[in-house]
């Protein structure tokens, strides 16, 4: 391969990766054609990106990025894995396949700049998603107001339903007061 196109395949991988911190690194060198065409296209339903490169082209292409903490991973036949919502649902995407295919190994991967092993990526996808983060966060930031508002709420209804029980007794009381005169005379 001459230099200009490998300069051209570098900047193109470049330019895909510009905007992603979480990578991973697997080898799918194992699996037979139709099963590897069937794992890139069910990634890509869920906009996860799987591309097979040489090691060269990607170390230059995440040096210039500088993800250079994947370069221990970039041995033998080598496919980067990224994209989807969050680096949670990637890794339980990727560990999934490589447990139903038992062919698909992965290697490790970087996670915001920080390299991780293999074992920390199965980790990482045991973990709650980032929705479900989110969702625990604004529970805890409702939850005092929600208490506060039981709290001043419970006495005020307490009170109101007392009120109103009194008010629906006193008509009650003066019909019979009416009608207590009326039978005697």
């Amino acid at each position: 391969m001459s230099k200009y196109v490998k300069e051209m395949i570098a900047s193109d991988l470049q330019a895909r990766l510009r905007d992603c911190r979480d990578i991973l690194v697997v080898n799918s060198s194992l699996l037979d054609a139709v099963t590897n065409n069937t794992l890139r296209l069910k990634l890509r339903a869920k906009s996860i990106t799987m591309l097979s490169v040489k090691n060269t082209l990607a170390r230059n292409a995440l040096k210039a990025l500088g993800l250079q903490t994947l370069d221990p991973f970039l041995k033998g036949p080598t496919s980067l894995v990224w994209g989807g919502p969050d680096i949670v649902e990637l890794s339980k995407e990727i560990s999934k396949w490589a447990r139903d295919l038992k062919k698909l190994e992965i290697r490790g991967g970087v996670v915001g700049g920080i390299s991780v092993t293999a074992s920390e990526v199965e980790s990482i996808s045991k973990g709650p998603s980032r929705e479900e983060l989110i969702g625990k966060i604004v529970t805890l930031a409702l939850s005092p107001g929600a208490k506060i508002c039981g709290a001043l709420l419970g006495p005020g209804g307490l009170l109101a339903g007392q009120i109103k029980s009194i008010a629906d007794k006193e008509p009650a009381a003066e019909t019979a007061a009416e009608t207590a005169p009326a039978t005697a005379s």
